[in-house]
């Protein structure tokens, strides 16, 4: 299987942020959705799943699950994204074929999911984060700029990603970013072309 290329821009979101936001965000141009949802039942994820599904085949976007290999799955969709206590990667690569990213917190974690075959690590977090509660203690751009150099697979910059640190973030040579609330606090369209200016 061919996997596409990730684009610089992954924009998170969770079920508060559908359809509204979410299609601003695509009619605006991002092409990389990770769906991340802690608070609703499975049931009710699984439903948002295909929703999101369709949204994004009509946007040709690559959908992301967080967290639920099966979700990701059942809905056809381009990957999944696992947190260290998730589902194992051996396992997952098992009995899936699609994108599969990794979250990571320090370069060990990095190395031990480029070696396990992951095609992506998300690191961080970078910054100062309001967005997950259980966040661990910033990272910085120095160790972002660090893993970089020891990772060859893409490393997606995370956690307290806005428009204010960007700068910060090409300086650490680092092509990839995911965030939610720096595109999707405020006035998302024009949040995403100050995104795209730094990564086109």
């Amino acid at each position: 299987m061919i996997k596409p290329e990730l684009p610089s821009i992954c924009l998170i979101i969770s079920s508060k942020d559908v359809p509204e936001k979410l299609d601003i965000a695509l009619k605006s141009g991002i092409k990389w959705i990770q769906y991340r949802e802690k608070e609703l039942p499975r049931k009710e994820v699984v439903k948002q799943a295909f929703q999101l599904r369709e949204i994004t085949y009509e946007y040709k976007a690559l959908l992301i699950i967080n967290d639920y290999l099966d979700i990701a799955i059942a809905t056809e969709s381009d990957g999944v994204h696992l947190g260290q206590k998730d589902l194992p990667l051996c396992a997952a690569k098992k009995i899936f074929s699609g994108i599969i990213g990794i979250s990571t917190h320090n370069l060990q974690e990095a190395v031990e999911a480029q070696k396990g075959g992951a095609d992506y690590v998300g690191f961080g977090p970078v910054f100062h984060t309001t967005t997950k509660k259980d966040a661990l203690e910033p990272q910085g751009v120095n160790v972002l700029y660090w893993v970089g150099q020891k990772i060859k697979i893409p490393v997606v910059a995370i956690g307290g990603i806005k428009i204010e640190n960007l700068k910060e973030i090409k300086k650490a040579k680092c092509k990839y970013i995911a965030t939610a609330s720096g595109i999707l606090n405020g006035k998302i369209d024009e949040n995403l072309k100050k995104f795209m200016q730094f990564f086109n």
